[in-house]
């Protein structure tokens, strides 16, 4: 059915956009003014009443999901209205409401875009991925885990959009060597959406992956005054991300084996490409030398007292401001800057303490402790990591943990839960929507390939989501321990 009609003004109406669009003022305004919502008791008995304030900010995160679910607006525009709605409705004041869209947290996740950029930019990510067809050569077998391998690599220092955006076009070119056909093939369909499901994969190991690792952690440290670096995150996600990464390349080699074993002329067609760009420019030199020069700044955060004080947005913001002082940007590239992506982080921060500072997470975590309160601890810890699988399929996974962390850190106490945990098993799960296309951007630029449809990710996907959730129970019960985080207070 079209959702479009053609006035007589000859203007296109998308009723749809314009019906979900209501249905989010909806839901907020019968939210926003109903009567006073019953007191929230928890274990021991106290009673926690509901605020005004706090109504208004679970009415705020329905008009929000609504509209980031549905793309009524784009989605750094419903970031920008979750703090003029939370100012003009007087749920907070606007000075709190507006001070989180520059939060340090949200300064970090800026220069982790200017890296991706830097990298796009200068042609290394390009270079890397030559020099990669060069080494696994022409089996398409090995072809499947090098182009997974790039992809998990490049995830450690630049965003998981970026990195897919990088890839794409790559894979285009594997793809055009190993058939002329238009249609779609099985090594079509394991290749690109195998891009998408490793680009989650791989951006967990590293805060420089994606948004949602330092969003979770500026909760966990605004909640419980303790801070997690840089380093420790990628200690205890290392072994996850990467287990996963191998999963999925058998899991891939299962669903989607390739219908030819090897590309004739690959190796040699890398060779060329590798050898048109000639020798490091300076640039890439410079700018290799920048990253990691402040990558290896915040991995020594967690060795060298003395650099702790310093925080991880200014730190990484020094890279920004150098790329523009060398040269390697310029103001075309700083307007070129994701700002939508920007502004959906930046209401997603103000929504997430909206709902902390105004009692109503406090209130809905004691409200969904009584699913628990007699639940064994390991139960509580799945099902919090599989409400965040579930929920970042809808809503982009740093809505996704602004709105859970925060609820699942003041339930957790109450089990003898340590945070640690909570946090860490979030993060792995909402790092990887594997079933729908709208849960991160790499899904939807592997979309366009043509290879698959929204069905097909939808149903390869829930597979892969179990795998997901076993390799998680894994991780609570033995690796992390051995790893020694601590589980239980």
């Amino acid at each position: 059915m079209n959702t479009k009609a053609t006035a007589s003004s000859g203007i296109q109406i998308d009723w749809k956009r314009i019906m979900f669009l209501m249905i989010g003022i909806i839901l907020f305004s019968v939210v926003y003014y109903s009567p006073p919502w019953p007191d929230a008791l928890d274990p021991m008995g106290k009673a926690f009443t509901l605020s005004p304030q706090g109504k208004g900010a679970i009415a705020l995160f329905l008009l929000a999901g609504t509209w980031w679910v549905f793309e009524v607006v784009p989605i750094g525009v419903t970031g920008l209205a979750i703090g003029v709605v939370q100012a003009l409705f007087f749920i907070r004041p606007a000075a709190d409401a507006f001070k989180d869209f520059m939060d340090p947290s949200v300064l970090f996740i800026f220069g982790s875009l200017i890296i991706g950029t830097v990298f796009t930019k200068v042609g290394i990510t390009r270079r890397l991925a030559y020099k990669m067809l060069m080494i696994v050569g022409e089996r398409t077998s090995m072809i499947y885990l090098g182009c997974f391998v790039v992809t998990a690599l490049l995830t450690h220092v630049m965003a998981h959009t970026a990195v897919a955006a990088t890839m794409y076009p790559l894979l285009l070119s594997i793809y055009a060597l190993y058939t002329d056909e238009e249609g779609p093939t099985k090594f079509g369909k394991g290749l690109f959406m195998g891009m998408a499901f490793v680009a989650g994969a791989g951006s967990i190991i590293t805060l420089l992956g994606a948004a949602r690792g330092i969003v979770a952690l500026g909760f966990y440290e605004e909640i419980t005054g303790k801070s997690v670096s840089f380093f420790e995150l990628t200690y205890y996600m290392f072994p996850i991300g990467w287990g996963m990464v191998f999963i999925l390349w058998g899991f891939f080699m299962v669903f989607f084996k390739p219908e030819k074993a090897v590309i004739p002329g690959l190796r040699e067609k890398a060779k060329q490409l590798s050898h048109e760009m000639g020798p490091f420019t300076r640039h890439e030199i410079i700018a290799t030398g920048i990253i990691f020069g402040v990558i290896l700044f915040l991995s020594l955060q967690s060795f060298i007292p003395v650099l702790k004080p310093f925080n991880k947005a200014a730190v990484l913001l020094v890279s920004t401001i150098l790329f523009f002082i060398v040269g390697i940007l310029d103001i075309g590239d700083l307007e070129d800057v994701p700002w939508n992506i920007i502004l959906l982080f930046a209401g997603a921060m103000s929504m997430g303490f909206c709902l902390w500072q105004t009692g109503a997470a406090e209130w809905l975590a004691i409200n969904w402790l009584s699913f628990f309160q007699n639940a064994h601890w390991f139960v509580f810890v799945m099902a919090i990591a599989f409400f965040v699988m579930v929920m970042t399929n809808f809503i982009m996974n740093v809505a996704a943990i602004a709105i859970s962390v925060p609820v699942a850190l003041v339930v957790a106490p109450y089990l003898g839960v340590a945070a640690e945990v909570i946090v860490f098993a979030a993060l792995v799960t909402a790092g990887m929507p594997f079933l729908l296309l709208v849960g991160a951007a790499p899904n939807a630029i592997a979309y366009n390939s043509g290879q698959f449809t929204s069905g097909e990710f939808f149903g390869y996907g829930i597979p892969a989501s179990i795998l997901l959730m076993a390799l998680v129970a894994l991780a609570v019960l033995l690796i992390w321990p051995l790893l020694g985080m601590p589980i239980l207070l």
